[in-house]
């Protein structure tokens, strides 16, 4: 097993996810099979009860597994599935430390962070390293290791100790070190000192990097580079420049660029790996597609105004993968996507806490959007200006796309306004009402927050009668898809009968009939909600079919991109040629 471990410093935030992510899809272009892993040195057992404004969203697995964000990263680029074994905290190792303490298997012994805890580290990884992630079913080849946080932080030092461990444990041409730093400009000068800084501490640490990745707004210049070089103790082609670009999606072109393959081919010896013809035709084909997918993205001179209704916009990493489901759909429809950030309370009626210049803005935005999208989220604050926003998208036909909450929303403001159930709420916002729409599900523990909700891969199936539906065209009808879910509540069965008979059809349910799914009107141009979370499951060369029908539907063709789903549908189901 080969190991590339991507660290960083002087800050946090500076892309060592999409470098990671990057260099693992160039590896995966030459044949090799990669994995991923992601080392989070926060106390938390998981993501799951972290708060988005604070970390960003919380990714989740097929298997359930509450994870970092950057996990969704490493799915999207490499087009592989992960676990939640793929995500390491120092909550989980110190609680599977302690838990073996607790079973005596360490025979008395005063139990330590070293060894016990960088053993552990190194253990964990190693083990999950192998665990295949693709559709070959095979061992991986490389596993991209990414350090979370800042070398030099407190928190991070016995996973820095561990992978000094680790490097010397794999073995020579086995472990690779991607040191990503920040080189900020200040008056027109690019400054290296933090750079040295972080390479001088994290050398005094045990890490030694063997390639530098530096973050800048702009191309590094030649006497920076060669001054980083100088100090740090590297050649200048040790050295790659990650500047700013139009978007993320080009960053594995410009490390490309740069020559990153053969720096690490000749650091990890890969040519020594036996890469399989049919993998290696594949790779090839994929960084074609990719290629041409972002070479150009001022080439989509048609724009599409999406208005994202939400209650955590101030961080947008709050919702990450719907953005990246946006784009991947957009670029599919090529269209230059306007992403509209609109704050659910500020559809709210003005208040005395409420800016009344806001509230118009708001409502101008939601009026003037090409598509509407409301996400899923918690609790109370900011649904009455969600429900606004849905009632707008059904009365004025414009597309609408509920996640979780934002079908939840969609079925409550049809049966305030549409079937005729008075105060219709749910039991989240409400556990009092009459009319509670939306009930807590009751297999659902109350008392414990951490990994309690319907969490990862479930099937929904397409119920007979629902051979209209614009999602199920999308899906190529098929009769069942599986996707991710995330959520406490559902639609209380009892308001599902009324609610049909005013004219809201519950076109998808789970496997048991019972679950409520997916939602759509029939006399709409596009009017959808699902309970999962199709965006965990998005790819760049492969967008999630209820994004790519609402951005299609927004810009104007979803006709178009419907028959071309059913026509690479049909391709992929007749025989071979002979057969």
């Amino acid at each position: 097993m080969k190991y590339v471990l991507v660290s960083g410093g002087v800050i946090s935030g500076v892309g060592k996810g999409i470098i990671a992510s990057s260099t693992g899809l160039l590896l995966k272009t030459i044949g090799l099979k990669v994995s991923s892993i992601k080392v989070d040195p926060y106390l938390n057992v998981d993501a799951g009860t972290m708060n988005p404004k604070e970390h960003g969203e919380v990714f989740v697995l097929d298997d359930g597994g509450e994870v970092d964000l950057d996990l969704g990263n490493y799915e999207r680029y490499l087009n592989i599935t992960l676990t939640r074994e793929n995500n390491i905290t120092t909550g989980k190792i110190y609680k599977h430390v302690i838990e073996r303490e607790r079973r005596g298997d360490y025979l008395g012994k005063t139990v330590q962070v070293v060894p016990h805890i960088t053993d552990a580290i190194q253990d964990w990884i190693e083990r999950v390293a192998r665990i295949p992630v693709d559709d070959t079913g095979e061992e991986p080849d490389v596993c991209i290791i990414e350090l979370g946080g800042t070398v030099g932080d407190i928190e991070s030092m016995p996973f820095v100790e561990a992978m000094t461990q680790l490097r010397r444990r794999a073995g020579k041409n086995n472990f690779l070190q991607i040191f990503v730093s920040y080189v900020p400009s200040i008056h027109g000068e690019q400054k290296t000192k933090p750079t040295q800084q972080a390479i001088k501490a994290v050398r005094s640490a045990g890490l030694i990097p063997d390639l530098i990745a530096c973050r800048s707004e702009v191309g590094l210049e030649q006497a920076a580079i060669e001054k980083i070089a100088r100090f740090c103790q590297v050649e200048n082609e040790q050295i790659v420049v990650v500047r700013d670009m139009p978007t993320i999606y080009q960053v594995p072109v410009l490390l490309e660029k740069q020559g990153l393959l053969p720096l690490i081919r000749d650091i990890l010896r890969t040519d020594e790996i036996k890469v399989s013809p049919t993998l290696e035709q594949k790779g090839a084909g994929i960084w074609k597609q990719w290629r041409t997918l972002v070479a150009a993205p001022d080439q989509f001179l048609d724009q599409v105004n999406i208005a994202l209704v939400g209650k955590y916009i101030e961080l947008h990493d709050s919702y990450l993968s719907v953005i990246k489901s946006l784009e991947h759909s957009a670029m599919r429809c090529k269209r230059k996507l306007n992403l509209i950030w609109v704050d659910s309370e500020h559809l709210e009626a003005p208040t005395r806490d409420h800016d009344p210049a806001a509230f118009h803005k708001a409502w101008h935005s939601v009026c003037t959007a090409n598509g509407i999208l409301v996400p899923g989220g918690f609790g109370l604050r900011g649904t009455e200006g969600m429900i606004a926003a849905a009632k707008w998208a059904r009365e004025n036909k414009t597309p609408y796309l509920g996640i979780c909450l934002g079908m939840q929303i969609a079925v409550i403001e049809f049966a305030r306004n549409m079937g005729g159930i008075a105060g219709a709420t749910s039991e989240e916002f409400d556990a009092a009402a009459t009319n509670k729409v939306i009930m807590y599900m009751p297999e659902i523990d109350k008392a414990s927050m951490g990994a309690t909700m319907r969490l990862g891969l479930k099937p929904t199936l397409f119920q007979p009668g629902s051979e209209w539906s614009k999602l199920r065209a999308l899906y190529a009808n098929k009769p069942a898809v599986l996707e991710r879910h995330r959520h406490r509540y559902e639609v209380n069965p009892a308001f599902i009968a009324p609610l049909e008979a005013a004219g809201l059809s519950f076109i998808g349910k789970d496997d048991k009939g019972e679950r409520m799914e997916i939602v759509e009107l029939s006399d709409h141009p596009y009017f959808v909600g699902v309970q999962f979370h199709p965006e965990y499951l998005s790819r760049v060369l492969e967008p999630s079919r209820p994004y790519l029908g609402f951005v299609a539907a927004s810009s104007g063709c979803l006709e178009e991109v419907t028959r071309g789903v059913a026509a690479v549908a049909a391709d992929s189901e007749a025989p071979a040629e002979g057969g």
